[in-house]
């Protein structure tokens, strides 16, 4: 079987660059937001999923030139470089992509680091280390077209936090402001905006 290489794609443009030599490893951190409520009488706050982060994937690639006698930066970094570098059409670095066996992200240049470790004799660098990080980056509707947002199919608690509406409420967890009466019909309540922070509310299905 033929050995594949890892890949790097700027997405703007489709040019793809093949690496000199395979990663020895990759890693990739995801991070989740969950925000403390505190509700009355209870030993420790409820937690409330705000938002995910952004995943981020981290590589080292490796590139050497010595047996060719040429410099590393013409023929590799300078191109890992260039995408970092803002695009004079879009006003900003290009989306890229990281492929290899079947596993692919897409995100922009986070950071980069280029590492030149050997010489040559004129001065010019022959090997090099690149350490970058990849943030990954999602348009709205690509989220959505990926994982389509369903209504909530059970009962749901949430604690009112100071500021919160039965309106707001409704419009972050239907997606509907106008959805307020239905929480206001399932706790009792007969003004939408007067709910006390600590209030437990019970957030019934939409069927």
């Amino acid at each position: 079987m033929a050995l594949e290489k890892a890949q790097l794609i700027n997405v703007d443009t489709s040019d793809s660059y093949s690496v000199l030599f395979n990663p020895k490893e990759y890693s990739v951190q995801k991070s989740v937001q969950w925000e403390p409520h505190k509700a009355p009488g209870l030993d420790l706050p409820e937690q409330q999923f705000t938002s995910g982060n952004a995943s981020v994937l981290s590589v080292e690639l490796f590139f050497d030139t010595y047996e060719a006698k040429t410099d590393v930066r013409t023929t590799h970094t300078d191109k890992v470089m260039g995408l970092t570098l803002v695009n004079a059409d879009k006003h900003r670095p290009p989306l890229v992509m990281f492929q290899w066996g079947g596993f692919t992200f897409k995100g922009v240049v986070e950071s980069l680091t280029l590492r030149y470790t050997m010489f040559l004799s004129d001065g010019k660098p022959c090997r090099a280390v690149a350490s970058m990080t990849i943030k990954e980056a999602q348009t709205a509707a690509e989220q959505v077209q990926e994982k389509p947002r369903n209504s909530p199919d059970h009962t749901k608690r949430r604690t009112v936090k100071h500021g919160d509406t039965l309106a707001l409420i409704a419009h972050e967890e239907y997606d509907d402001p106008a959805e307020w009466r239905r929480i206001a019909d399932a706790n009792g309540l007969t003004d939408p905006k007067d709910v006390k922070p600590g209030t437990v509310l019970t957030l019934p299905p939409i069927l």
